[in-house]
């Protein structure tokens, strides 16, 4: 009894965004964006490990106009998903969150980030290891870069231990392939989505009920 009841602990450990992916690579998809009712707007580009869990996340986030996963940070242009995974282009996996500032401060939509993921370990969440999924926050503009500092200082004073998230300037975003795009509103019954993603949009539900959208 032992050893079966051990069985979907140890799925649970084999489940990774890297080996999940290979099931849906001929997926199609679009990004949905909504318009701004202030006719503002920002972009925060944000890497928390997998792509599809922090996409999933602010995609649910009131003044959140626009959600993009895809890569930035490395050395190559136009990499692969392959490429990226393979760890040697020094990409991270990232979202481009597109939100209307009249709606959501770039100081709220950091404070989400810092409590979604686990900004205290080094270049992993969970089981996704590897430089592609670091914690890191890439900077639009000098205010953003000071922002972004603040509520690291902030945050840390939640966690026991050290937050290692990276605070760099963003350079060049390369949108990530269709198929990761809408990832786990697509595809909610895929293993790594039920697994991983569910339980944590279960618990930003919970802790941001007020900012979600309706």
């Amino acid at each position: 009894m032992k050893n079966l009841l051990s069985i979907p602990f140890i799925m649970l450990l084999c489940i990774s965004c890297n080996s999940a992916q290979n099931s849906s690579q001929k997926m199609q998809s679009t990004v949905s964006a909504e318009s701004s009712p202030s006719g503002q707007t920002e972009v925060a580009t944000l890497g928390g490990g997998c792509f599809w869990c922090v996409e999933a996340i602010y995609q649910e986030l009131k003044g959140v106009l626009k959600v993009e996963s895809g890569y930035t940070g490395g050395r190559i242009s136009n990499p692969t998903y392959r490429e990226v995974c393979s760890g040697m282009t020094g990409h991270a996996e990232v979202v481009q969150v597109t939100f209307d500032p009249a709606r959501i401060s770039y100081a709220d939509v950091l404070r989400v980030f810092f409590t979604v993921h686990d900004p205290t370990t080094l270049n992993r969440q969970g089981n996704d290891v590897g430089t592609q999924y670091r914690s890191v926050i890439y900077y639009h503009s000098e205010q953003q870069r000071d922002t972004a500092e603040a509520i690291k200082k902030e945050a840390s004073e939640a966690w026991n231990d050290p937050i290692v998230t990276e605070i760099s300037a963003l350079e060049t975003f390369y949108r990530a392939e269709d198929y990761h795009q809408n990832y786990y509103r697509e595809n909610p019954n895929q293993g790594y989505c039920s697994f991983i993603i569910t339980p944590k949009l279960k618990k930003f539900r919970e802790k941001f009920a007020g900012k979600l959208k309706q």
